[in-house]
């Protein structure tokens, strides 16, 4: 089996509740089942890991340093100061992801730049749960497993 880190920041673990007429109404099981179901054909399993501490997530990262094939990341709002994590991205060898719910160019100035998003293989925003989905389909290709 080969694993994919499906990363999750800050206030993402009550998504379905908190603001959905930003962020919608899937919840993260939603989406790590969809990102499961995304990725199963290929034999792929999902490490799924939501916190709220910064620091879980550096360590999440750097576990997952060698073990996995990539990454899917929604840093949530340490996508503006979290630098720490951004660290932790850059010593991460596998391609990666990052994921935002909502289009954050169409909300305030402060979420505008992200100090992680430089890092990643690619960049997904505003399309809601389904970016995941195109995530998913993006590690596939990109580590050649979609043929």
């Amino acid at each position: 089996m080969t694993d994919i880190l499906l990363l999750n920041g800050p206030n993402l673990g009550i998504l379905g509740e908190r603001e959905p007429e930003i962020y919608g109404h899937d919840t993260l099981d939603d989406i790590v089942a969809m990102v499961r179901e995304e990725v199963a054909a290929a034999g792929w399993q999902v490490i799924a890991v939501q916190d709220e501490s910064e620091a879980e997530l550096v360590r999440a990262v750097h576990r997952a340093r060698h073990s996995t094939v990539g990454a899917i990341v929604n840093p949530a709002a340490l996508m503006m100061a979290g630098w720490s994590l951004r660290d932790a991205l850059a010593s991460y060898p596998p391609p990666w992801v990052e994921v935002h719910l909502s289009n954050i160019y169409a909300r305030e100035q402060f979420r505008h730049e992200s100090v992680t998003a430089p890092l990643a293989s690619g960049f997904i925003a505003g399309i809601g749960a389904y970016g995941y989905r195109l995530a998913a389909r993006t590690l596939l290709h990109l580590a050649g497993a979609d043929r």
